[in-house]
């Protein structure tokens, strides 16, 4: 094997001192203090470089060393993978060449930047975080800005907007969050600026907890709750409106110790009559299986106190569930989140109740039995949490097949593995542990 050829200048990354231009991603909020969130951290802190240092590397192996485009390309690649570089953000393509032959310096992300056109559904990854690196934040923000009175201009500025932070919700800063509060309340009305805007705030608070706090706090919520009413019926709309709600109430930022998930949901539910506008939502979007989806798993995400699943259960909320999964049952998806939400009420007792002699158990056999491959892990759950506090439920359960069922989960689906046992020993059932560690010295077995 040809030992490793270390990459001259610029690119070289075993000298002492490395150059301005080669970065370590370290965590700057400070993690969580738990093996999981180090272990994601560790991952996280390695080298990264620069869009041209890896242009400049490609190009020194076509110019030095005469390798053909393809094979410089490749063995870029290579040695800064070889020292630990982080490539995810680079976009790993040969630099662009003009027509008289000559390299130029400047992707097409940066001319696309430089007149405002970056297309929301077509900007790679890559693409955005080099955008992100040219500035191109305060470049969006400022036209989004200058264009606030003109619709048309506004949605194509919010638009790039939207592109650019979409998983690089660090790029909001307070001027971005007072933008989007203020275009959310002067377009109210406007439903594709609406649309926008939403799924903005939606990508901005996604594992940023301190997005979610600044926009919570500046008066997020009723907007969110006032555009689900005022466009009950857009289905894109409600879907948006409905996600970034669900959003508000992530516990999802792994540099954040605590974050405020609970009080979001008491906020949401309590000062915004959020169950009530969701369940009325869902009510007008009953031929539409996204929209109930989404629905469904926010609601689990706002059943966190027991006068919540109550209050769910009285507004007509678990009787619509109920007809979901009578309805539904073909569709995985649907049926995935209503299994979440059920299990979620059913944290209140009286709700397990309704649930069983509505005939509850036995649709929520039929649908585990149709969708094994999809809801084994909410079906336990779902299991786990019918009979907690209610042992008087087992046998019913059990008597359908409820058993056999987890038992099949446990062997096809690795990640049920706790959750699986757990179930069958609330259940009643006999489980076989495995006692991987004894306190002796040695390493876990396997």
């Amino acid at each position: 094997m040809e030992p490793l050829r270390p990459l001259s200048g610029h690119a070289h990354l075993g000298i002492p001192g490395r150059p301005d231009n080669i970065m370590l991603a370290t965590d700057h909020q400070g993690p969580k203090q738990d093996d999981h969130s180090r272990d994601q951290m560790e991952k996280m802190a390695k080298r990264m470089i620069t869009q041209e240092t890896f242009d400049a590397a490609v190009r020194e192996n076509m110019e030095e060393f005469e390798m053909d485009p393809d094979e410089a390309l490749k063995d870029a690649v290579e040695q800064f993978e070889s020292q630990g570089v982080n490539l995810n953000c680079i976009i790993q393509a040969l630099p662009p060449v003009s027509s008289d032959g000559k390299q130029e310096p400047t992707h097409e992300v940066l001319k696309v930047l430089n007149s405002l056109c970056i297309v929301k559904d077509s900007a790679s990854v890559q693409d955005r975080y080099l955008a992100a690196q040219k500035d191109a934040y305060p470049v969006i923000l400022s036209y989004c800005k200058k264009d606030v009175e003109e619709q048309e201009a506004v949605f194509t500025a919010l638009s790039a907007l939207a592109a650019l932070t979409n998983g690089q919700p660090d790029l909001l800063n307070a001027e971005g969050q007072q933008f989007l509060l203020n275009i959310l309340k002067k377009y109210k009305a406007e439903s594709f600026v609406t649309r926008v805007a939403l799924t903005t705030v939606r990508q901005c608070c996604l594992k940023h907890e301190q997005n979610r706090q600044d926009l919570v706090k500046a008066g997020i919520l009723p907007l969110l709750t006032g555009a689900i009413k005022q466009h009950g019926e857009s289905a894109q709309i409600v879907k948006e409106a409905t996600a970034a709600l669900k959003v508000m109430t992530f516990d999802d930022d792994v540099r954040v110790a605590f974050g405020q998930a609970h009080e979001h949901a008491k906020m949401i539910v309590l000062e915004n009559n959020g169950l009530k506008v969701l369940i009325g939502a869902a009510k007008a979007h009953l031929d539409n299986t996204s929209v109930l989806s989404e629905l469904c798993a926010t609601l689990s995400h706002l059943a966190v106190r027991n006068e919540f699943c109550q209050d769910i259960c009285d507004l007509g909320g678990l009787k619509l569930i109920m007809t979901l999964l009578a309805e539904g049952y073909e569709k995985a998806e649907l049926i995935r989140q209503v299994f979440s939400a059920i299990r979620a009420i059913a944290g209140n007792d009286d709700v397990k109740d309704v649930v069983v002699n509505a005939g509850g158990v036995q649709l929520i056999v039929i649908a585990m039995n149709r969708h094994m491959n999809n809801s084994a892990k909410q079906a336990c759950m779902l299991m786990r949490n019918l009979v907690g506090r209610l042992s008087n439920l087992s046998q019913p359960i059990l008597d359908l097949g409820a058993e056999d069922l987890i038992n099949q989960y446990l062997k096809t689906h690795q990640d049920c593995g706790d959750v699986g046992k757990a179930a069958l020993r609330d259940l009643g059932c006999h489980v076989e542990l495995r006692e991987l560690w004894t306190g002796k010295h040695g390493s876990l077995t396997q």
